[in-house]
């Protein structure tokens, strides 16, 4: 079961990886030697930097989105991310290449909470009710439990959150 893991998540660095250096690579090669009229050796000396750092960032990109579908069930798909803000300032923002620090996620089966790659909470969408204030989103358990309010980024994602939700089985 390990090494399946291990590929899984070789499998989601690598995608992620080439995904981000490939448009950045191609990117800078038109602009710089069909656009701009450099010689290619001074494209390459662009390029190669700029398309390892990219590489690297969308590594760490696809090791947090595989490490994020691993908990999902047999069938179940995900339908939307969101982007949480931090409930304090930090003193020190997150690095570009790390992405948002939280995340809430809708599947057609359950309300995720993460920060970055470590899952916080996961509630069936069954057992939920969702109120929105604005951009705060309040999740609520059926027995009257608070599971968690959050403010969400855009301003309009928390309604988009309660109506994804709604549509899958949320109250």
């Amino acid at each position: 079961m390990s090494q399946e893991r291990d590929r899984r998540m070789r499998r989601a660095r690598l995608l992620g990886a080439v995904g981000t250096a490939v448009p950045v690579t191609v990117a800078l090669v038109f602009g710089l030697r069909v656009e701009g009229g450099l010689p290619w050796w001074a494209v390459a000396v662009c390029a190669v930097p700029a398309a390892a750092f990219a590489g690297w960032s969308g590594a760490g990109i696809g090791g947090i989105r595989g490490s994020r579908d691993e908990v999902l069930e047999p069938g179940e798909r995900v339908v939307g991310v969101y982007t949480v803000k931090p409930p304090y300032r930090e003193h020190l923002p997150p690095d570009a290449h790390e992405g948002p620090q939280y995340a809430l996620r809708v599947t057609t089966r359950s309300l995720e909470m993460w920060e970055r790659g470590v899952l916080l909470w996961r509630h069936p969408l069954t057992d939920l009710r969702l109120l929105t204030e604005g951009p705060r989103l309040r999740v609520h358990h059926h027995d009257g439990r608070e599971a968690g309010t959050m403010i969400l980024e855009p301003s309009y994602a928390a309604q988009e959150v309660r109506l994804a939700a709604r549509r899958c089985g949320a109250a």
